[in-house]
């Protein structure tokens, strides 16, 4: 738990970085409110899957986005244009910007980063080619969903829905760690003094491949997602979108933005251990490289947000992880996959807006499902029921395949 210590939050006079706006598209909530309620609620997001044939599958739950209509969010770019996760993306983003509170007319002209990671891309809109494929030949193809499935779109169409002339955009595609990293170019640019506002986060749709992929692996459970908990069996797939805008303090501090957190660091790294399994020592590595980037000790960190897929050697290596840098008290680390479900590249994008609306409104967001720890995840996931809490420091995890994590580093704004 934190020691109350006031810590530098711009070493060497570095610029700092607040975010000012968060889009949230999930299973649990759409919008920053519902969200942070749902959260606050344990609320879960399971239901059986709708957006793709689960015929011969013995399994079939999920976490779907229900209740978006993107209509009310796209305004300018034809819907038929834009692949599934594309309008996650964009209408995360417009909700992003408006939350902040920022005229799209002055962000028209000013240099801009869209950074958007991904795990599938739009292979939800890929799925559907190839059923037409096999269903009549080349020649039933759509055309319009052809030019739909380009990842790149994921970015930028952010740029050309709101307009923005001197945007740089950029798809991340570091699978689950993906939104972590986006994050972290933001953080990056906005340092440097390329931009004074980046737009970055994750977006991803669930897809018949993906769920497939996981579930040859194994790995998919049969009802629902128990992180930590010593009968867990695995993830659900899921889906939505988190964007945040990330800004300049000098600049929200002008505009007498809110604030709902600051930007403290990230750490990135990459072990190439195994495809699919996570390693201790990357693992602790990257969250070494965070805290130090944001100029914390881990005394100094009140709460984790773990990736905690809820599968069986996930869970052990992070949680052995995190034991590796913060000894044998860490801090609380809790799953929020345990009510999203896993929504790949959005996930660790997520994860950090819930943290930043959990130290804006003072709250711990419970890890549901739980019903006894196994000891060798020896933490405190704070199981199924939300605390209060005055959150100063907040790690947001992320980690994929291939070794590849991505930590961020969130602290309330001083």
């Amino acid at each position: 738990m934190s020691t109350g210590a006031v810590v530098d939050p711009s070493p060497a006079g570095r610029r700092r970085v607040v975010v000012t706006g968060v889009g949230v598209l999930s299973s649990i909530g759409i919008g920053a409110a519902d969200f942070a309620d749902a959260l606050r609620e344990g609320r879960s997001g399971v239901r059986p899957i709708s957006v793709f044939d689960t015929k011969g599958f013995e399994y079939d739950n999920g976490c779907e986005v229900v209740g978006f209509d993107p209509a009310g969010w796209i305004r300018t770019l034809d819907l038929e244009e834009l692949g599934k996760a594309s309008q996650f993306s964009v209408a995360a983003a417009r909700m992003a910007v408006e939350d902040a509170g920022l005229p799209v007319e002055r962000l028209r002209d000013e240099p801009v980063l869209v950074s958007v990671g991904t795990t599938d891309g739009e292979a939800y809109d890929l799925d559907r080619l190839v059923q037409a494929e096999l269903d009549g030949g080349p020649e039933a193809y759509d055309r319009v969903a052809v030019r739909r499935v380009s990842p790149l779109r994921l970015s930028t169409a952010v740029a050309q829905e709101l307009g923005l002339r001197q945007a740089e955009a950029s798809t991340v595609a570091t699978a689950c760690s993906a939104g972590n990293y986006a994050i972290g170019s933001g953080l990056d640019a906005i340092r440097s003094g390329e931009v004074d506002v980046a737009l970055c986060g994750g977006a991803d749709a669930m897809c018949r491949k993906t769920f497939t992929g996981f579930y040859r692996l194994g790995t998919i459970a049969p009802d629902r997602c128990r992180p930590f908990d010593v009968d867990r069996k695995g993830i659900l797939t899921g889906e939505g979108a988190g964007l945040l805008v990330l800004e300049e303090l000098g600049s929200a501090l002008r505009r007498g933005a809110r604030i709902y957190a600051e930007i403290l660091g990230c750490g990135l790294s990459c072990d190439a251990f195994h495809p699919v399994a996570p390693n201790q020592a990357g693992v602790a590595r990257c969250i070494r490289l965070a805290l130090r980037d944001a100029g914390v000790t881990p005394d100094q960190v009140d709460l984790i947000s773990a990736h905690g897929t809820g599968t069986k050697h996930n869970d052990v290596t992070e949680s052995m992880a995190i034991r590796e840098v913060y000894g044998e008290q860490p801090p609380r680390t809790v799953s929020l996959k345990s009510m999203l479900g896993h929504s790949m590249g959005a996930a660790s994008a997520l994860g950090a807006i819930g943290c930043a609306l959990a130290i804006t409104h003072g709250f711990i967001p419970p890890t549901i499902n739980h019903e006894r720890t196994d000891p060798e995840c020896a933490i405190d996931c704070v199981p199924n029921t939300s605390v209060e809490a005055d959150l100063r420091i907040v790690q947001n995890n992320g980690m994929a395949f291939g070794g590849t994590n991505a930590v961020v580093v969130l602290g309330k704004y001083r």
